[in-house]
């Protein structure tokens, strides 16, 4: 694939994301603090990653994180310079960054029937772990009183990120098993 046909193509899968996590956008939702469950927004991320290089899957997540952050940054609850740069990396950056690995995991598994949903499970677990660090560090002060950070920032992120992570297995594994892309992911 010409270095030209992979930025096209990128360009349009981090369009495509963007448009389906504004989508979900209209319908209410009960986090204050970020998070969203949407319409399968984080799938052309993962599908980018498995059609394409490391380089090049790690290109479009990345331009994938900084349009997350651009449309949805909440500040931190406490303005250090420490705490904006972790919120930029954990909850931007690094999270939507690994969902770029998708391609990694799916050749490292050796391109098995089961490495499709492997590697979207894997990539979107990531994300999920990330906000679960970043709550820990950061957003904790936000936890019921009496309540553990721990487990604080494992509800409210999972609330979102395990149907989050479901959703993205799930499409990313039903898409690429239409021919059309099958013959992608093949060549």
């Amino acid at each position: 694939m010409t270095t030209t046909k992979k930025l096209t193509t990128g360009a349009l899968f981090v369009a495509l994301a963007t448009v389906l996590m504004w989508v979900s956008k209209v319908i209410p939702a009960p986090w204050l603090q970020g998070g969203s469950i949407t319409l399968a927004s984080m799938t052309p991320i993962v599908l980018a990653g498995i059609l394409f290089d490391l380089k090049w899957g790690l290109a479009i997540s990345f331009t994938y994180a900084i349009i997350q952050m651009i449309f949805g940054f909440y500040p931190p609850p406490t303005q250090t310079f420490l705490n904006f740069l972790l919120v930029v990396l954990l909850d931007y950056i690094i999270a939507f960054g690994a969902l770029g690995l998708s391609g990694f995991f799916y050749r490292f598994t050796g391109k098995k029937t089961f490495s499709i949903p492997l590697a979207a499970f894997l990539v979107t677990l990531l994300r999920y772990v990330c906000h679960i660090l970043s709550g820990l560090l950061i957003w904790g002060v936000y936890a019921p009183e009496g309540q553990s950070v721990l487990v604080y920032s494992l509800v409210y992120n999972g609330s979102y990120m395990i149907p989050e992570i479901i959703i993205t297995t799930i499409t990313t594994t039903l898409i690429c098993r239409m021919d059309i892309v099958k013959k992608q992911i093949a060549a």
